[in-house]
């Protein structure tokens, strides 16, 4: 409510992510066939109004993450089909997030805010393991561990009211991805043919400028769109078939039915177009030339108490 000065808020989304699947016979199928990585942040997040023109906020995060990955063996059973190795994980991790809110006047607005970085500890995964007979005693299953930080993101935002029915917002965001500099499976039984795992990534931080708008057509229905830019985190000579990532602009529009004073209902269609990218891996010397584009529709229930 308006007139309260402390406020609770519950959000539920997925902020990181990646499914990359490739054909099992491809030429790059030992690097990789297949990874999916998800992770739902649930966070509880107080604020407190100081006054009619400043707030501040924190909260908890509490991160569920889940990993998957499928990559080619370079060993042939009798029928000519090379082994596959996969591997599954999951962990639980917590992390924070604070800001803070200034309102000078009626039609201006600007906003901080800090999401940590999350330390995901994955224990006693499992890692199994397709080869010919000869060399089973070389792939045995087992279990593996493995520590992946998803970055930080720190965020100022502002707002204008130009008049009753239209607000703009531009967001920039500051994403901490140099803490990601090594992928890394610890295997707990090791061979001649199966030993862990350290591969280079070498991310750097970077930022996402966004941009966008919103009009008010009834008295319950809103719609947006709105435009960024995502500046890629991985240099040169580090791209790799999991991450074949390069700059990206994104194209989104929205909209929202105000159906009750405690529900609003938000619809969301998003269109990503990345550069084209060619680049030798520094370690692996696979070389590709890569582009990506993606269609993501969206929809959302908010409930306000």
């Amino acid at each position: 409510k308006k007139e309260d000065r402390y406020n609770f808020g519950l959000g539920v989304y997925t902020p990181f992510g990646s499914l990359e699947q490739w054909p099992n016979d491809w030429k790059g199928q030992f690097l990789l066939r297949e990874i999916n990585l998800k992770a739902i942040f649930i966070q509880p997040t107080v604020s407190y109004k100081i006054s009619d023109k400043i707030g501040i906020g924190a909260g908890l995060i509490y991160s569920i993450n889940t990993f998957s990955l499928k990559q080619g063996i370079p060993v042939q059973d009798a029928m000519g089909n090379y082994g596959e190795a996969s591997l599954q994980g999951s962990a639980n991790a917590f992390g924070y997030n604070a800001g803070i809110y200034f309102k000078p006047n009626n039609k201006f607005s600007v906003g901080l805010d800090y999401r940590s970085s999350v330390k995901v500890k994955m224990k006693n995964g499992t890692a199994n393991f397709t080869a010919p007979s000869s060399l089973a005693d070389s792939f045995p299953s087992t279990t593996f561990s493995s520590t992946l930080t998803l970055p930080s993101t720190t965020t100022l935002g502002f707002g204008y009211i130009v008049n009753e029915k239209l607000k703009l917002a531009l967001d920039i965001n500051y994403i901490g991805w140099s803490v990601y500099d090594t992928l890394s499976f610890n295997f707990a039984n090791n061979t001649s043919l199966l030993k862990d795992v350290h591969s280079p990534r070498m991310y750097k931080n970077v930022f996402i400028f966004r941009a966008g708008a919103q009009y008010q057509l009834k008295e319950k229905l809103f719609v947006r769109c709105g435009t960024y830019f995502d500046m890629s985190p991985v240099p040169d000579g580090y791209i790799t078939p999991e991450t074949p990532d390069a700059n990206r602009i994104g194209i989104t529009t929205g909209v929202s039915w105000r159906f009750s004073g405690k529900f609003n209902l938000d619809f969301s269609f998003l269109y990503i177009q990345s550069m084209k990218r060619t680049d030798t891996n520094i370690e692996t010397q696979f070389s590709g030339t890569y582009k990506e584009k993606a269609v993501i529709p969206g929809i959302g229930l908010e409930f306000l108490f």
